[in-house]
């Protein structure tokens, strides 16, 4: 069951953690921040596989921890605009020039790579 969204703990070896309550960054898990998984307050990608939980596993999750977690990840996307020195009208207005062009650099980002 999922209780209340919190970031987690960052493991320091940046081992894949899939499932459980506790790491920051894991996959398929409860609570945390991390990928494919239900109740954290924010998507948190540590370059491991995702493990998706179902989504009626997702949709079973009760409304105050769903709110809980949107305030959580509010706050914390607020709290980076500061620390970046970025406003939230610089941000939506990054994000909808960043957005027109996401597929190329994707595909530039492979290109480069393979030629590395």
């Amino acid at each position: 069951d999922v209780s209340s969204p919190k970031h987690g703990k960052v493991d320091p070896l940046n081992m894949p953690h899939v499932g459980g309550n506790m790491w920051a960054g894991g996959t398929g898990g409860r609570d945390t921040a991390g990928l494919g998984g239900k109740g954290g307050p924010y998507r948190l990608d540590a370059g491991h596989r995702v493990y998706q939980v179902s989504q009626a596993e997702k949709d079973a999750v009760p409304e105050e921890v769903k709110r809980a977690a949107r305030e959580m990840g509010e706050k914390a996307f607020k709290q980076r605009l500061k620390e970046i020195q970025m406003s939230e009208y610089d941000a939506s207005t990054y994000e909808r020039f960043s957005g027109a062009v996401r597929r190329q650099v994707q595909s530039l980002r492979v290109i480069l790579d393979n030629l590395q």
